[in-house]
């Protein structure tokens, strides 16, 4: 018998077993059955989102869903709502209005936010091109394009099973949990529900740790000067939040040291840090803007910094990192900083989420 009889019957046992598969699952209608539109998979990228407009009453709405949002904000509602509506929601979105506009797409006149993560869907659409049955889109958890419009928009489209993919490599009940959340209100308005898998925090999965390392390194290839300090910074969050359980900073911690670990550098060069701290409370620490603070008053002259936790760069990159980071650090003594861009639609960054995608898609495709 040909040794390589056994490996062709299994072959071929596969492909009938694979034919048979879709010949019980074709869909046949009486003629008079009205269409239907099914056996399609779809794929929703979610990340947070991006105002409308960079005026007053668009920052409004957004800033009023996301700071109403209590897997955002816990404190009590008694206390939170007349601080939220009288107070925030009346002197931020000036303010936030017009750091928006520093970085705006006036192109698209949109965030760079929803511009980087449309990239992102539309290029993941295209590796993923060779089976038909995949449907790709994206969507914000606040403002636009909302998540039960976009799981709507699937349905349609005969997608029966929806892969949900939050873009944070870290979870959070503030990041990850709330998209769930915000898919599932949409699932509960349905007479007809697709199954749906929601695809898992990524913070140590070796693809994502090679493309933070490989951008690391591309960049400072660019770059004239070598950096004596590199920051990892990662969105803060209250510091009771971990206390209540949130795996979110033991995360974080996990991604710096292998990122550090990769790039073959000792502790003393690389630093951990937090930003965007709202509010009396304390966050996660170190602080950025005191760390950024003290290396350069320390006499440090040249620092380079990165941002892993954000799959698309947005305003707290882009204008909180690059922008006003910078300006400490140059206004304490510093003399050379550079903001690594994050992942982005990068092929690095691409080759992260097709990664994700495929393995959670098995047995689904």
């Amino acid at each position: 018998m040909n040794k390589h009889q056994p490996m062709i019957e299994a072959a071929m046992t596969r492909e009938l077993e694979k034919s048979r598969e879709a010949e019980m699952r074709a869909v046949r209608l009486p003629g008079d059955h009205p269409a239907v539109k099914t056996g399609k998979v779809g794929v929703l990228l979610l990340n947070l989102g991006t105002p409308d407009g960079t005026d007053y009453w668009s920052m409004r709405r957004y800033l009023k869903e996301f700071l109403s949002d209590r897997r955002v904000i816990e404190v009590p509602r008694l206390i939170w709502w007349p601080l939220l509506n009288l107070i925030i929601l009346t002197t931020r979105p000036g303010r936030k209005g017009k750091d928006y506009a520093t970085i705006w797409n006036n192109e698209k006149n949109e965030g760079p936010l929803k511009t980087i993560t449309r990239n992102q869907a539309e290029k993941l659409a295209e590796r993923l091109s060779g089976d038909d049955r995949l449907v790709v889109d994206f969507a914000m958890r606040y403002a636009n394009p909302s998540t039960e419009s976009r799981i709507q928009a699937l349905k349609d489209q005969g997608c029966n099973r929806i892969l949900l993919v939050p873009l944070y490599p870290h979870y959070a009940a503030a990041t990850t949990a709330t998209a769930a959340d915000q898919a599932f209100r949409a699932l509960m308005k349905m007479r007809w529900q697709p199954y749906v898998r929601v695809a898992p925090a990524y913070a140590d999965d070796p693809v994502y740790i090679d493309a933070l390392a490989n951008s690391v390194r591309t960049h400072l290839a660019g770059l004239d000067w070598e950096p004596e300090v590199l920051v990892a910074t990662f969105h803060g969050m209250p510091e009771k939040y971990l206390h209540k359980g949130d795996p979110y900073h033991c995360e974080c911690q996990k991604t710096g040291r292998l990122l550090r670990e990769a790039l073959g550098w000792p502790k003393e060069r690389f630093r951990i840090t937090f930003q965007s701290r709202f509010g009396n409370d304390p966050w996660l620490q170190p602080y950025t803007d005191e760390t950024v603070e003290a290396l350069a008053k320390s006499g440090v002259k040249r620092i380079a910094m990165i941002a892993p936790g954000f799959s698309a760069d947005c305003l707290e990159t882009l204008e909180e990192l690059d922008g006003e980071n910078r300006e400490i650090f140059e206004h304490n003594g510093g003399e050379h900083f550079s903001y690594i861009p994050a992942l982005n639609d990068s092929e690095g960054g691409m080759d992260v989420i097709e990664t994700i995608v495929r393995r959670e898609l098995m047995g689904w495709i």
